[in-house]
């Protein structure tokens, strides 16, 4: 459990999070990018990256690998929120090698026919992969935004997190729809 949170309160703060507009008398729905944008927010404050990369940013960078398709939404989200003391900001970037300052990477359906390439320049650099490309888990990639019904929800690859020196909280691996865990070698 994190600081008093319980996973009964994470569904709830996300819920209210994802359904602004049932606090507001009904207004228009979330549309689909509106919901990841704050499934990113979220992520960032469910994850703990090494001290050594917290160490040397004053931002949480949450960055867009190719065609953006959050729109202003990314922006909308982060705009003066903070994780773990550091202002949140969005980038855009063109190529995985100028993602070096980020701690969570979207990864445009876009590149999908360049994933294993730009997993591979990413490396085991701790940056949290995210992407809603098809079997983007499978792949290597570390959370997979998917749809259920008319919810979306996302997969974690923990063998992928791991390598990369990342920490997922349990409370964002309770409502998880799948959890890849790592394979250990049989005896």
């Amino acid at each position: 459990m994190i600081a008093g949170i319980t996973p009964r309160r994470l569904l709830a703060a996300v819920a209210l999070a994802l359904c602004p507009g049932v606090l507001h008398a009904q207004q228009t729905k979330p549309g689909e990018y509106d919901v990841k944008a704050t499934y990113l927010f979220n992520f960032g404050r469910f994850a703990t990256w090494p001290p050594a990369v917290t160490a040397n940013e004053n931002v949480f960078a949450v960055c867009v690998l190719g065609r953006d398709p959050f729109g202003p939404a990314l922006d909308a989200t982060l705009t003066g929120e903070k994780i773990g003391g550091q202002r949140t900001v969005a980038r855009r970037i063109t190529k995985p090698q100028e993602a070096g300052g980020c701690r969570i990477l979207f990864v445009s359906d876009s590149e999908e026919s360049q994933l294993a390439s730009i997993l591979q320049s990413i490396g085991n650099a701790s940056i949290l992969t995210v992407s809603d490309i098809r079997e983007f888990v499978e792949r290597g990639g570390m959370i997979q935004f998917v749809s259920q019904g008319n919810k979306i929800r996302f997969e974690v690859n923990l063998a992928a997190t791991e390598r990369a020196s990342l920490t997922l909280s349990s409370e964002l691996l309770k409502v998880a729809t799948a959890v890849r865990r790592p394979s250990t070698p049989a005896p």
